[in-house]
């Protein structure tokens, strides 16, 4: 290859090398490097291009510069903004740097030596298609794995079948740093220049394969929490997206809720447990849901949180006194529980039971209770319940499952010791879903219920410390399991004088408050208030003479705003304005004795109530009537009745065929209204005497008790209303059947005092003190 000398303007480039062929443009500013091109472009406009080792080295001398450099020809010159000249090049060949001119110039000026020669070798043919080949596979290899060069361009390249163009369209089109391209620069022959850009390519290959695989082994060896949190994160952001809650913060809030909580080992863990369950289920929202409904019952419930009791033996007592006028047996077992609770320390809690009449204040008495004890209180209705479920709650596998109502109730009241009210206990019933009575069995249990199970929450939970108060009207229609587990204490009809006081202390304060109505705006005198309570209301409790009081206070409003007055007085004078006629009459004494005509007592749902027997003996052939809506068991009673007294008919005169020619009809009055029970057959029966021996009854005598075949009296239920329905219509004698003496006892003088009382055995006992004797 010889060489041609030659000097000629020239660049030192910084950070770049060009190899033959190439078209490029790139900046100058250094005014030397600005003067050599102005210099070019006065003469035959080529320019010798040289890259200098150090691309910070602002003036460089002859050791600052590499010694293979391309002339080019300058195709294009622009002025740019802060005396920037960009040029466009066009290099055409190799040349050596053999010397920078020492004399002072206003540009760089090299002498350079051009390689005149070919600078291909003549190769085979054969090697010429092996060289091909291995360039095409390895190109082709990076540009695979490197996706740097388009895949355009690689097609073009891997057009090309000859060795030299291939070689140089490769080093032109590769994305190498200056240093590697300069050495495909120096590298003048062909074949060496085709050794180097192969080491190149393969080391880049290499390198390629190396880096991928350190990536591989890096993914693998992310931490699984790292990768759980990159995807929670993005997860957190797509929710944010849609609007949803943050479910992160939820979680963190239920485990700080959790560490907060007063619960055994067994129930954090479980709730914990339902934690981890809700992170993991991010992706199902639906069983998320439900996870979360669960979390967030186990933790409202007070597993170990309770109220501290009111000990205060007298503050109870003050409470019971001020909410409530009279039952005083509920008083005092409350009290009795309070003084065994304060010397125990703890003690079982009672499970009671208040049965009585409606509007007795069953109800109002477990909330003033819950008062006196310093309980929260909590009043669960079971009137109509029919599922078990309502009990034990659903079990979780059911959409829409939720827990029992007990369960509930302590959710509700935040404490494990509340006063549990259980309304209308005898109004459960049972369906082909379960027997919700059997279901109370384990709650009213006190020996079961501190590890109740709710079929919801799955764990068990303690009601040992319950106060389970539970209301009833007719306690026969409690199952026998149920009623044997609860301590019944009989709330009975109220009698006038306690109606009076209720009234006048609860009541009208009461009412006059909810009407909008000052202390001195009304005045319900006392004689008025008994006329409402006898004479507009018949009841054993109070709900119906709340209304009537009610009524009184609306009007009385209205006529202080319509008159512009300042008091309204209502007196019993005035009370008809008020409450209009009066709705019940008590029927009273017979004015003197009558035959076949006797005055019974008996018990209603709404208080005692007296009945007028009335027998009537005529001519026929020993018929038997009964009518006045009668009931099977009074039916039997009145046979039992006959049956004993044609039995002792000798002993009381009677012909043996009087009762083949006569018929005995017995009618009760008040025809419309059923009538049923026991109670009225020593009743039916001394009428029926009277009747057949034409004796007069006296007046003022009252009985009760059932009768048998034989004539004995057994005792009969339900005595103090009878009592007080009988003083009630003004009458001075009642035969009770002695075996009630211990129950007339119990009672208050209040409901005895004006009453003869005669306990009676046997018929014969009963009619010496009924009939009228014979002059």
């Amino acid at each position: 290859m010889e060489e041609v000398t030659k000097v000629l303007p020239a660049i030192a480039l910084r950070g770049t090398t060009i190899l033959p062929d190439m078209i490029v443009h790139f900046d100058i500013s250094r005014p030397k490097s600005v003067r050599a091109v102005e210099e070019a472009m006065l003469g035959n406009q080529k320019i010798f291009l040289i890259t200098q080792k150090d691309p910070d080295t602002e003036v460089p001398g002859l050791l600052d510069v590499y010694k293979i450099g391309t002339i080019a020809v300058i195709k294009q010159v622009v002025k740019m903004p802060k005396d920037v000249l960009r040029i466009l090049v066009e290099a055409e060949r190799r040349a050596e740097l053999l010397n920078f001119e020492e004399e002072e110039s206003e540009y760089l000026r090299a002498e350079v030596a051009l390689f005149t020669g070919s600078d291909e070798m003549q190769f085979s043919d054969i090697e010429q298609e092996a060289m091909l080949r291995n360039l095409k596979e390895l190109f082709a290899v990076y540009c695979e794995q490197t996706q740097k060069v388009s895949k355009e361009l690689a097609g073009q390249i891997l057009g090309t079948e000859e060795v030299g163009k291939l070689v140089d369209q490769i080093c032109m089109n590769l994305p190498l740093d200056y240093v590697n391209r300069q050495k495909l620069l120096e590298a003048v022959e062909l074949s060496e220049r085709y050794d180097t850009l192969c080491v190149m390519i393969a080391n880049e290959i290499q390198i390629q394969e190396i880096r991928s695989e350190i990536q591989g082994k890096i993914k693998e060896r992310i931490d699984k929490n790292q990768r759980d949190y990159i995807l929670r994160e993005q997860l957190k952001v797509i929710r944010e997206e849609l609007g949803e809650d943050n479910s992160r913060t939820e979680i963190e809030n239920y485990k700080k809720q959790l560490e907060k909580l007063k619960a055994s080992k067994e129930v954090k863990e479980r709730i914990s447990e339902e934690i981890h369950r809700l992170e993991n289920s991010a992706n199902n929202p639906s069983e998320a849901g439900v996870i979360r409904g669960y979390i967030e019952t186990l933790l409202g419930l007070p597993w170990d949180k309770a109220s501290r009791d009111n000990q205060d033996l007298a503050r109870a007592r003050e409470i019971l006194e001020e909410d409530h006028y009279g039952l005083s047996k509920v008083k005092e077992r409350i009290l009795e529980f309070l003084a065994v609770r304060t010397l125990t320390k703890k003690g079982e809690s009672p499970i009671l039971c208040l049965a009585g009449p409606p509007g007795t204040g069953k109800t109002s008495i477990a909330r003033s209770v819950a008062r006196a004890l310093n309980k929260k209180y909590v009043r669960i209705c079971l009137g109509g319940v029919r599922d078990e479920a309502e009990i034990r709650g659903h079990r979780r596998t059911y959409i829409g499952a939720m827990p029992g109502r007990i369960a509930a109730g302590l959710h509700q009241a935040k404490v494990k010791n509340p006063l549990m009210l259980l309304d209308e206990i005898d109004k459960v019933s049972a369906d082909y879903k379960g027997d919700t009575s059997s279901a109370l069995l384990e709650v009213l249990d006190s020996e079961q219920n501190n590890k109740f199970a709710d079929h919801y929450v799955e764990l068990p939970i303690d009601l040992s410390e319950v106060l389970f108060i539970a209301t009833a009207n007719d306690i026969q229609n409690i199952p026998r399991p149920l009623l044997d587990r609860m301590e019944v204490i009989e709330i009975s009809s109220y009698t006038e004088n306690e109606k009076f006081h209720i009234a006048k202390e609860h009541l009208v304060p009461k009412q006059k408050k909810a009407n909008g109505l000052k202390e001195a705006q009304l005045v319900i005198e006392d004689e008025a208030l008994m006329e409402v309570i006898s004479g507009y209301t018949r009841e054993a409790g109070v709900r119906s003479l709340e209304r009537q009081i009610g009524r009184i206070c609306r009007k009385s409003a209205r006529k202080i705003l319509e008159e512009q007055g300042k008091e309204v007085v209502v007196t019993k004078e005035n009370l008809e304005e008020f409450l209009g006629k009066e709705r019940y009459e008590f029927q009273p004494a017979n004015e003197k004795p009558e035959i076949g005509i006797v005055r019974g007592l008996a018990w209603t749902a709404v208080g005692g109530d007296t009945l007028q027997i009335e027998v009537n003996v005529m001519p026929g052939k020993g018929e038997f009537l009964l009518t006045g809506q009668l009931g099977d068991v009074m039916k039997e009673s009145a046979q039992a009745g006959i049956s004993f007294i044609r039995s002792v008919a000798e002993q009381y005169e009677i012909p043996k065929e009087f009762f083949e020619k006569h018929d005995i009809h017995i009618h009760i009055p008040e025809g419309a209204v059923p009538k049923d029970g026991p109670s009225a057959g020593i009743t039916m029966a001394t009428a029926m005497v009277s009747a057949i021996t034409k004796v007069p009854v006296k007046a003022d005598v009252a009985m009760t008790g059932e009768i048998t075949l034989r004539g004995r009296v057994l005792p009969i239920g339900g005595l103090k209303e009878k009592l007080l329905a009988a003083k009630k219509a003004g009458i001075h004698m009642v035969l009770v059947p002695e075996k009630n003496e211990p129950d007339v006892r119990e009672l208050d003088a209040e409901i005895t005092d004006g009453l003869q009382i005669e306990f009676v055995g046997s018929m014969e006992q009963v009619l010496k003190l009924a009939l009228v004797e014979k002059k």
